[in-house]
C-alpha cells in the first residue's frame, strides 16, 4: 500500500488543474458534409430518364463542337462515348447507299464497308499508337476517330446535293474541293485530340495511319456516283 501511495503521489495535484476557457483549442472537429453532398449532386440513380437522355445529348453536342473548332484537348479522350460515332457511321453509310456500283443482288455493300473500315481502322491505329508508346485505349481511339468523321459526313451530304444537278466536270470540281477540305479537317481534328497521348518524337508515325484512314473514306465519298 505504501508503494502504491508513493507511485500515485506525483499525479495527486493534477486533479486541481483546470483548462482556462481563454486558451484556444486547435484542430477541426466538425463533421465533413461536403463529400456526401457532392455525391448526391452527381448521383444519377434517382435521375429521370428524360434528364439522362438530355444530358447525354448535350455531351454529344459538345463533342461535335470540339470537332468543329479543333484544338489540343483531352475532352474526347477523357469523356469518351460511342453514341456520336455510331450516329455518324450510320448516317454516312446510308448516304453512300444507292450508288451506281450497287446491284439488285448486292443491295448495300457500302453500309458494311463503312463499319468495317471504321472498326478495323481504329484497331490498326490503336495498335500502331501502342507500339509507338502511346497511352490511348481502343475505345478512346474509336471515339476520337468516329467523332472526327463528321466533316466527311457533311461532305457526303453536300456531294449528294451537288450530284442532283448532274455529274459533269463542274460537279466533280466542287466535290473535289469539298471532300479535300473535309479530309484535311478530319485529319487535323483527330491529330489535335490525339497529340497529347503520343510521344513527341513519334507523332509523325502516328499521323500517317490516321491520314490513310480518312483518305480511304474521302475516296469513297469522292468516287460515289448515284445510280441512274
Amino acid at each position: 500500500m505504501a508503494a502504491a501511495d508513493d507511485a500515485s503521489r506525483p499525479f495527486a495535484g493534477l486533479s486541481d488543474v483546470s483548462i482556462s476557457e481563454d486558451i484556444p483549442v486547435e484542430g477541426d472537429i466538425s463533421v465533413p458534409v461536403g463529400s456526401s453532398r457532392r455525391d448526391d449532386e452527381y448521383s444519377t440513380l434517382d435521375e429521370p430518364v428524360k434528364e439522362t437522355i438530355l444530358r447525354d445529348l448535350r455531351a454529344v453536342g459538345n463533342k461535335f463542337i470540339h470537332v468543329l473548332y479543333p484544338k489540343r484537348s483531352s475532352a474526347l479522350l477523357r469523356d469518351w462515348d460511342l453514341w456520336g460515332p455510331l450516329l455518324l457511321c450510320v448516317t454516312l453509310a446510308l448516304l453512300l447507299q444507292g450508288g451506281a456500283a450497287d446491284t439488285d443482288d448486292q443491295g448495300g455493300p457500302q453500309f458494311a464497308e463503312v463499319f468495317v473500315i471504321i472498326w478495323f481502322g481504329s484497331i490498326i491505329i490503336t495498335l500502331n499508337s501502342k507500339l509507338l508508346g502511346g497511352t490511348i485505349s481502343f475505345f478512346q481511339s474509336l471515339c476520337v476517330l468516329g467523332y472526327c468523321i463528321m466533316p466527311l459526313t457533311v461532305a457526303m451530304a453536300v456531294c449528294r446535293i451537288v450530284l442532283i444537278g448532274g455529274s459533269g466536270t463542274v460537279s466533280f470540281a466542287v466535290r473535289l474541293v469539298v471532300v479535300t477540305a473535309s479530309f484535311g479537317w478530319s485529319t487535323f481534328a483527330s491529330t489535335a485530340f490525339l497529340a497529347d497521348s503520343q510521344p513527341a518524337n513519334r507523332k509523325a508515325l502516328v499521323v500517317y495511319p490516321v491520314f490513310l484512314f480518312y483518305f480511304v473514306i474521302g475516296w469513297m465519298i469522292l468516287t460515289f456516283s448515284p445510280s441512274q
